[in-house]
């Protein structure tokens, strides 16, 4: 009978230690792409935001953009008012964004790009491209 008991123990031991690696086994990967789909995501994400300016609480951010001959700038309003982007040599000017709305620009050659609010003038903000 002491062996049997025995027996059983050590059964019952490698039973719960099987059974924590076939779990192991299955949900390893499917947690480890679940986690390397959320850095792509957040890679993503983070690279199209990049050239994004967003206009909030009556202020540009970033105020100041560097960005490469070719890159489309986008300007998203989250304001509750709609605001325009204006550009001080009238390069580029936008018609009124209300909330959520958004004006996109591409620049095609290198300078300094001074923008305002024609709405709000005393909103300002830069674009350089290099």
């Amino acid at each position: 009978m002491q062996i049997l008991i025995s027996q059983l123990r050590f059964a019952t031991t490698r039973l719960v230690f099987n059974r924590g690696l076939a779990v192991a086994l299955v949900f390893g990967p499917v947690v480890g792409a679940m986690l390397a789909f959320g850095a792509v995501a957040a890679q993503d994400a983070t690279t199209k935001d990049a050239n994004e300016i967003t206009i909030d609480n009556f202020t540009f951010t970033p105020k100041e953009l560097t960005v490469a001959v070719g890159t489309t700038v986008k300007w998203v309003n989250h304001d509750d008012i709609p605001h325009t982007i204006v550009e001080k040599k009238t390069t580029f000017r936008s018609k009124a964004l209300d909330t959520d709305d958004s004006y996109s620009f591409t620049f095609t050659s290198a300078g300094t790009f001074d923008y305002f609010c024609g709405l709000h003038p005393h909103m300002v903000g830069q674009v350089i491209v290099k």
